[in-house]
């Protein structure tokens, strides 16, 4: 156990932001770009599990796990002893040039643990962004069809293909244009009805190639579908030779207590994008299809780092210890989490509509009129001045997306601060 767990988090020792962070935030604002969001000033000097120390020696409890990315927590020992070793032997031969072990064998396992029976193969790249450009790039590619539907509300990335598909934020799309042809967009949860809709009037089927979707959303509100939709559409696309691409970089890699988010729905998607979790903090992602579809030429698609060895080694231990432990630590102190806000809301707080599954849960931020997306952000920044570390989803939702590792006392402690800062703030 390192220094930093044996403090009981949270430990706060200096107003916020204190004396050091102050000076790098300033150092910050010279050169780093304008478009980065940083909801509150936060510089992190060290972490382990889910205890973040910043520069000045406060130490918060994070609830954010780098926007649900460090899987197995903070620097998990079997995951450095990973890096270390990979890096001690080489750091990079181009996978997509040459081969080199650790990436043959995290293709073997992402293979093996993707749903349905079909044989897989895996591209790696570096990102989700990256992840959801390639399935967009080998749908069109399989299928010779151009046309793609998407979901409001949908996050996929901020790359051009990626951010065509996306429809959670407009400032995301602001002065941007023109997006990606070929793109349509329905609402999220949709009723086959809706979909046939789009197909008579703006998408004939036979000229769709993909169904993107993420079967839980992320940035959109951490929204769960109703049971039935996620089966609708993978009908829906095996009557139109449609692909169904699974956007799991959130959701996936153990988050939600399984290993693929689309399993909770009994649904074994064409393509699956993966990347966050899927490392524990490395750089790494990776698209998942059945090998038929992926039947793309060599040369038509490649990536200088995506596989990276380190990362590699890195999202091999990850897989050893979300299988290990973590995913059924998810199930336990998710249902922990979600019991513990439920009970915030019964006891008078101004939240609402806790959901989610596993250790990816959201509640809504509601104030005298409704659904309030100001005191959603001061809740925030008041969990940070307590030592909480969390963000925000949708328009009014706050996400609790800590490590997987996370323990039943600190899921405790997350809920009471949470409950305490909340209510202060209705009596403000």
């Amino acid at each position: 156990m390192s220094l930093i767990e044996t403090i009981l988090a949270p430990r706060l020792i200096t107003s916020l932001p204190g004396p050091r962070a102050a000076a790098w935030i300033a150092r910050d604002d010279q050169v780093l770009s304008p478009s980065y969001t940083r909801d509150y000033p936060l510089v992190m000097a060290r972490g382990a599990g889910c205890t973040v120390e910043d520069v000045d020696g406060n130490v918060f409890l994070d609830f954010t796990a780098g926007i649900a990315v460090t899987a197995t927590g903070h620097s998990h020992p079997e995951v450095v002893a990973a890096i270390t070793d990979q890096a001690q032997r080489f750091l990079h031969m181009s996978g997509t040039d040459f081969y080199y072990g650790p990436e043959i064998e995290l293709a073997e396992r992402l293979a093996n643990l993707a749903p349905g029976d079909a044989p897989k193969r895996v591209f790696f790249t570096n990102s989700g962004a990256e992840s959801v450009e390639a399935a967009l790039k080998l749908a069109r590619y399989h299928t010779g069809r151009e046309r793609v539907i998407s979901f409001y509300g949908a996050f996929h990335g901020r790359t051009y293909g990626a951010l065509s598909l996306g429809g959670s934020k407009s400032i995301h799309q602001r002065g941007f244009g023109p997006s990606l042809a070929g793109v349509h967009r329905v609402r999220f949860d949709c009723t086959r009805d809706e979909l046939e809709e789009l197909f008579l009037t703006v998408a004939p089927p036979d000229e769709v190639a993909a169904i993107f979707v993420e079967p839980i959303q992320g940035e959109g509100g951490y929204r769960v579908p109703s049971p039935n939709f996620l089966p609708m559409l993978r009908q829906v696309c095996d009557e139109h030779g449609i692909l169904l691409v699974a956007d799991e970089v959130q959701c996936g890699m153990g988050r939600t207590g399984k290993m693929f988010a689309s399993e909770h729905f009994g649904v074994a998607p064409d393509l699956i994008c993966l990347a966050k979790g899927i490392a524990s903090g490395m750089p790494l992602g990776a698209l998942v299809a059945r090998a038929d579809v992926m039947d793309w030429p060599p040369g038509s698609h490649a990536s200088t780092f995506g596989g990276n060895p380190v990362s590699c080694r890195a999202a091999l231990a990850t897989l050893n210890l979300l299988e290990r432990e973590y995913m059924q630590n998810a199930v336990e102190r998710g249902e922990q989490l979600r019991a513990g806000l439920e009970q915030l809301i019964a006891d008078g707080a101004p939240l609402a509509a806790v959901r989610g599954l596993g250790l990816m849960t959201a509640v809504d931020v509601v104030g005298p009129h409704g659904p309030d997306p100001h005191r959603r952000h001061e809740l925030v920044m008041a969990a940070f001045h307590a030592g909480l570390l969390l963000l925000g989803c949708g328009r009014t939702g706050i996400r609790f997306c800590p490590a997987l590792c996370a323990t039943a006392d600190q899921i405790e402690t997350a809920v009471d601060i949470f409950g305490r800062v909340a209510n202060e703030a209705a009596q403000a």
